[in-house]
């Protein structure tokens, strides 16, 4: 069976673009032109990913992005942005509300295949299908429960490295100290939310480059933590 993408756009042209080139590449792809319909299909079928055009003529996907993470069985869906809005303040505020990529327009559709696969391969990370994360100079493998920073083994404890590997199975997501506790301390917990932030300050001191700003596990004011890897696949440019 074929992975499912929905594109939810309201200009023909890109649809058809979408879905030729995303056909080639042996997905199957469904379409809808404004939002309402949409939401209604993903809430009620099997899909892998969604293409998502911000300017729509009824619920915005900005709207459509938040009702998807809002909801308990649609929350882990990777969304990517398609739209014509490309200022810096758009692709924050669009990546903050939890959409795994951001694309504009005009694109190449061959660019907008390999972010969809790149996004796809970091779920399958969440789903436990990747048990390794490689990046240039951070090495996680949740077998052995082995890090390595910059080639250095750095020593961590169960916590310390399920919270790492949570973040960084899901790059650049957002998550608030409650979801983080919800999800790494789980519900066996008799902890608040301040016990995040005593934990993510210890896992800098041991991953982190002293001095200057977070690479790896950042703070999105007013929101949470993220895990930014710095990668090709996730570069925000």
């Amino acid at each position: 069976m074929h992975p499912r993408v929905v594109i939810i756009e309201d200009e023909n042209d890109i649809v058809e673009l979408v879905r030729y080139n995303f056909r080639k590449e042996g997905f199957d792809i469904e379409s809808f032109s404004n939002g309402k319909d949409g939401l209604e299909f993903l809430r009620h079928n099997s899909v892998e990913l969604v293409l998502l055009d911000v300017m729509l003529p009824d619920v915005d996907g900005m709207e459509i992005c938040r009702r998807v993470r809002a909801d308990e069985r649609l929350k882990g869906l990777p969304i990517i942005f398609l739209t014509a809005k490309g200022e810096e303040i758009d692709r924050v505020v669009g990546l903050e509300l939890g959409a795994d990529d951001y694309v504009v327009k005009p694109f190449s559709p061959r660019e907008l295949v390999a972010r969809a696969k790149a996004v796809l391969r970091r779920r399958e990370a969440v789903l436990g299908k990747t048990e390794v994360i490689e990046l240039p100079e951070l090495h996680l493998d949740s077998r052995t429960r082995e890090v390595k920073v910059r080639g250095r083994l750095i020593q961590l404890s169960a916590l310390e490295f399920k919270l790492l590997h949570f973040l960084a199975s899901q790059p650049r997501r957002v998550f608030t100290r409650e979801q983080l506790l919800d999800n790494v301390w789980g519900t066996d917990r008799f902890v608040t939310p301040r016990t995040v932030d005593v934990h993510i300050r210890r896992l800098r001191e041991k991953i982190e480059k002293s001095g200057g700003s977070p690479q790896y596990v950042q703070t999105v004011r007013g929101s949470g933590y993220r895990f930014f890897p710095g990668d090709a696949d996730s570069r925000e440019d």
